[in-house]
């Protein structure tokens, strides 16, 4: 999965051509997704002159694109310039309470209305995936995360409410450069694989208690663990930071 799958769409200005317009929503969303996906050190300043080289424009798109990301918070303005947003312990107790919320309200939903089903084509599918991976289980790298993200957006995708999707990958996005660094072992790695497979296959039979528990597990719920964690993770990245 490429993390560009995940970015939200932006209505077209006026007052432009279309050339122009698709210019600067090309290089927004090239720079967003190399921000989300952890390109840029901590304390790397996002320089409008070498942005404008690495995208082969001038400097007013990049300016633009800069703007939007601040917009959007994952960028904010430091010492000269723009730096990627870190957030601090607060804000991210404050996520992963939300994501926990968004995980489980997606199976959650099919327990309660009997109406609701789970689209077991895209379960079906995702399994595959997890298959596959544990048959031949990637190396630890940062950037699992992103395969880690595809799996929880792809549950919650199933259970039909498009809405909590959309709100899941949005936080997702907000976290993810905190998240990336919980995937640096191998066995890490691996016991992801091992409790994706066993969600999707409890929701995929129909044992939906059981896959909430189990998701609930997974996601984790205690506050204290989940801080614990990213204080590791933030630790990882200030480590790591210049290495990806």
């Amino acid at each position: 999965m490429d993390a560009k799958l995940y970015t939200h769409a932006d209505t077209a200005r006026g007052g432009s051509t279309p050339q122009a317009q698709s210019l600067r929503e090309s290089v927004y969303r090239n720079l967003r997704a190399a921000v989300l996906d952890g390109e840029f050190g901590v304390r790397e300043r996002l320089a409008e002159t070498r942005l404008a080289a690495r995208f082969g424009v001038s400097r007013t798109p990049v300016r633009e694109a800069l703007a939007r990301l601040a917009a959007d918070a994952l960028i904010e303005r430091g010492d000269g310039g723009f730096y990627v947003t870190v957030p601090n312990l607060a804000a991210l107790k404050d996520f992963y309470e939300l994501r926990i919320t968004l995980e489980l309200r997606g199976i959650a939903r099919v327990i309660e209305d009997p109406a609701c089903r789970h689209d077991l084509t895209v379960v079906t599918a995702e399994l595959g995936r997890w298959y596959a991976m544990r048959e031949r289980p990637p190396a630890p790298d940062p950037r699992f995360v992103v395969q880690d993200e595809r799996f929880h957006t792809e549950l919650s995708r199933a259970s039909g409410n498009s809405a909590l999707t959309d709100a899941l990958v949005s936080v997702s996005e907000r976290i993810r450069r905190v998240r990336m660094y919980d995937f640096l072992t191998e066995d890490r790695v691996r016991t992801t694989v091992t409790e994706h497979i066993e969600i999707m296959e409890r929701v995929r039979d129909g044992r939906l208690d059981e896959g909430y528990r189990a998701l609930h597990a997974h996601v984790g719920d205690s506050m204290t663990v989940v801080l614990e964690r990213a204080q590791r993770a933030m630790t990882q990245m200030a480590l790591h930071s210049d290495h990806l």
